[in-house]
């Protein structure tokens, strides 16, 4: 079995199509073909079917494409480790972050290290909050940015760098919009805009009004901070989120009002993967984030 033959195997399994796999690896379509036939021979079993001019992966052909690509992605960890030993601060680094951090914390922070460590590049990956743990659990991406920070998750090591606090967004004609302050109480006949159950984002705030003594009467949801942000500033609800979700204090349709009781935060951090050694050009970074974090405390 050799490596040729299980890259080919995983481009034809996930094209489902032969000639498609070979213009996309530019070699000939025979290659692929040839390739494929010795190594189900070496396996004793067939891995693809076809279904008119597409193939498809058989039973057997699913279990084997699932570990390989286990073994594809260590692999490639282990070369990744080797190249960069000679030099750790070369390289690539696959970083995970969700939309409450993209306009400021992530920004800011690397820019900081792009003009300590020059020849090491990003791929960035925006996702939601539980995409951002199973990626970096199956080296899709190798750190993530994220809050709250998991605890619990024996796959996972989590690094808190700050706490947060959670504001109210209300729109600007709400009676309480001048407030500086209130209690969340106070809010409880208001309609609320969340995002849908599952999100993280509705289980702060669900969590926050429990606290407070009341389940919020939810009449809007949005999937993305600006759909929330854009429903409040439309006048049809009011909505909880972390202040690194705003990227103004205030703005002409709606206002941000502190919360003093029940104090609301949330922690945010960086996640790795606990059960593998990081490439140095990575551990360059972790070490970096975390040191950058402490001298701002």
């Amino acid at each position: 079995m050799e490596l040729r033959q299980l890259r080919y195997f995983m481009e034809v399994a996930e094209r489902e199509h032969v000639s498609d796999a070979a213009l996309h690896l530019h070699i000939a379509q025979s290659a692929i073909s040839r390739q494929i036939a010795n190594l189900e021979a070496e396996l004793g079993v067939q891995l693809f079917e076809r279904t008119g001019r597409n193939v498809k992966l058989t039973p057997i052909g699913k279990t084997f494409f699932y570990h390989t690509k286990v073994a594809m992605k260590a692999i490639d960890h282990a070369k990744k480790q080797v190249d960069e030993y000679i030099d750790p601060e070369r390289g690539s680094i696959k970083i995970g972050f969700p939309t409450s951090l993209a306009s400021n914390l992530l920004p800011n922070v690397l820019a900081v290290f792009k003009k300590k460590y020059p020849n090491i590049s990003f791929h960035l990956r925006q996702g939601s909050y539980s995409f951002l743990i199973e990626s970096v659990k199956s080296r899709e991406i190798d750190v993530a940015f994220l809050g709250p920070v998991p605890i619990d998750d024996p796959d996972i090591i989590g690094d808190i760098l700050f706490s947060e606090d959670l504001y109210a967004l209300v729109p600007n004609d709400h009676p309480m919009a001048n407030r500086k302050s209130i209690y969340l109480a106070e809010l409880k006949q208001d309609p609320f805009v969340l995002f849908p159950k599952g999100y993280i984002f509705e289980k702060l705030a669900m969590d926050g009004c429990k606290q407070a003594g009341f389940e919020p009467h939810v009449t809007s949801e949005g999937e993305d901070l600006d759909a929330i942000k854009g429903l409040v500033a439309a006048g049809m609800g009011i909505t909880l989120l972390p202040e690194s979700a705003f990227s103004e204090v205030n703005t002409t349709f709606t206002s941000k009002i502190a919360i003093s009781n029940p104090q609301l935060c949330r922690t945010v951090g960086i996640i790795t993967p606990k059960h593998r050694n990081l490439a140095p050009s990575e551990t360059v970074f972790y070490q970096f984030v975390l040191n950058h974090f402490r001298n701002l405390d």
